[in-house]
């Protein structure tokens, strides 16, 4: 099961995911979260990376501003995790493959949220509905996805955790999970905002590739 790390703000940290299992690194560029990368890095030190595939997260940005980032720091695709439309993630996946996150609250039609955005947009993301933008560290109910027709391949986010690889491995054999793509895995594998404790990344990705 492909696995993207993110709130990645460390390169040395960075350059050891691909080592451990890990397909994707995620870099937020929302200057409000307290993993906001360019915080901590340049964009030519995220240029010189090309140990992983890079996502970078972004929140109600400028299209110029999300094309810049993409050029300066060889971006692979884009995660869009605020109120974009689909006119304005089409303009985006014009130039890079594009996820467009979705938070969910207990009584949220899945469907008709991400109808509109069937055509625009290369994947989907299911995060949990919180106060204001980015992750809570919460989980949602998975159970939301039954029965629905997604249509696109999608991250299963959402204060995923350790001990969750047997629900993990449990859902992946459900119809729901025919999309599932990766599942995104952040806050519950810290130390501190921003610096994972590779030792539980490493070891969950090998639980959950072990069956």
């Amino acid at each position: 099961m492909r696995v993207k790390v993110c709130g990645m703000t460390q390169l040395e940290q960075v350059d050891q995911l691909e080592e451990l299992g890990a397909t994707f690194a995620g870099f937020i560029f929302y200057p409000k979260s307290p993993r906001y990368v360019l915080r901590h890095l340049t964009t030519t030190d995220l240029k010189k990376e090309k140990k992983i595939n890079k996502v970078g997260v972004f929140v109600n940005s400028g299209v110029e501003e999300v094309i810049q980032m993409v050029d300066e720091c060889r971006l692979h695709m884009v995660q869009l995790h605020g109120d974009e439309t689909p006119k304005y993630c089409e303009r985006i996946a014009d130039y890079v493959s594009v996820v467009k996150a979705f938070r969910l609250s207990e009584n949220d039609s899945i469907e008709w949220m991400v109808r509109p955005y069937l055509d625009v947009c290369d994947m989907f993301l299911f995060d949990t509905m919180g106060v204001g933008y980015g992750g809570t560290g919460k989980k949602f109910d998975w159970r939301m996805l039954k029965s629905q027709h997604i249509g696109k391949p999608y991250f299963l986010s959402g204060g995923i955790e350790p001990g969750d690889v047997d629900a993990l491995k449990e859902f992946s054999t459900e119809p729901e999970a025919k999309g599932l793509f990766a599942v995104d895995i952040n806050s519950r594998f810290e130390t501190s905002p921003g610096i994972k404790d590779l030792n539980l990344v490493g070891d969950f990705i090998k639980k959950l590739n072990a069956y």
